[in-house]
C-alpha cells in the first residue's frame, strides 16, 4: 500500500513554510506534540532548530527516534 504524502503549512519562528510527510508521520508527530503538551508548530520549531538537513527528513528521524526510545510501535 503506497504511503500518502500530505503537505501542511506550518509557522516556524514567525515565517510560513510547507512540509510534506507521509500521513503516518503526521499522525505520530501530532501525538508527540499532544504528549508533550505543546503545539504542533512549537514541536516543529524545536525540530527545525536542531536539524542539519531537510526539515521533512529531520521530522521523520525525530518520530523514528521517539518510537525507538519508547519501544512502542506506531498505531
Amino acid at each position: 500500500m503506497p504511503a500518502t504524502i500530505v503537505k501542511h503549512s506550518v509557522s516556524i519562528s514567525g515565517h510560513q513554510t510547507s512540509v510534506s510527510l507521509e500521513r503516518k508521520f503526521w499522525e505520530l508527530l501530532k501525538s508527540s506534540a499532544q504528549r508533550k503538551d505543546i503545539s504542533l508548530n512549537q514541536l516543529i520549531t524545536d525540530i527545525d532548530a536542531k536539524r542539519t538537513g531537510n526539515l521533512s527528513s529531520a521530522i521523520r528521524l525525530y518520530v523514528l527516534e521517539e518510537v525507538l526510545e519508547t519501544g512502542q510501535p506506531p498505531k
